[in-house]
């Protein structure tokens, strides 16, 4: 091999190595810069799918049906844009929210004034399926956070029904004025 090749290859191997470190460092440049959402600091812990006594469409009714969402970190989360959906394709987004540290914020279904415990989303329909439905959280890029689901699901993949996450069923899921609430339940799709 002769001086000048030598000198060469030499050269190639040190841009190589050189363009492998700035890739390496852009990429862990691009990922810290990512917003981290940890799953067990902000998630769905209670659902009330059918409010008590008959579902009528009345405020009362309406805000009786609800969906809990409890951040157990110690530092408040900005919820701007996140949003609480159903099988339905129903949507609520979430308006220049921060849910403190170690709180819960319950979403309720109908009319009301929004506080730092309490949301509405101003809706004239229930929203929640009384036998089966799912309540799913996404974060503002659209990403999973968490899912609750009760009742009979089909199941998607295999084309069958599946019986998922009872959760805690205090009530019989019907209208005749029995509640239904649905603790943590089944956690992912």
């Amino acid at each position: 091999m002769s001086i000048s090749t030598s000198v060469t290859v030499r050269r190639l191997v040190a841009a190589a190595l050189a363009a492998g470190t700035l890739v390496g460092s852009a990429a862990v440049s691009a990922s810290a810069a990512e917003p981290r959402y940890e799953r067990t600091h902000v998630g769905i812990s209670r659902v009330q799918s059918d409010a008590p006594g008959f579902d009528d469409r009345s405020s009362r009714s309406l805000n009786g049906e609800w969906v809990e969402i409890t951040n157990s970190a110690r530092r408040g989360v900005n919820l701007d844009g996140w949003t609480l959906s159903d099988e339905d394709g129903n949507r609520y987004t979430f308006n220049h929210y921060r849910l403190a540290g170690r709180s819960t914020v319950r979403i309720h279904t109908g009319y009301g004034r929004d506080t730092s415990r309490d949301l509405y989303q101003d809706r004239r329909n229930e929203v929640w399926d009384n036998r089966s439905d799912s309540a799913t959280l996404k974060n503002d890029h659209g990403r999973f956070v968490d899912s609750v689901s009760w009742g009979w699901h089909h199941d998607r993949d295999h084309g069958r029904d599946d019986h998922r996450g009872h959760g805690d069923h205090r009530g019989h899921g019907d209208d005749r004025g029995h509640g239904q609430d649905h603790d943590r339940g089944h956690r992912g799709r």
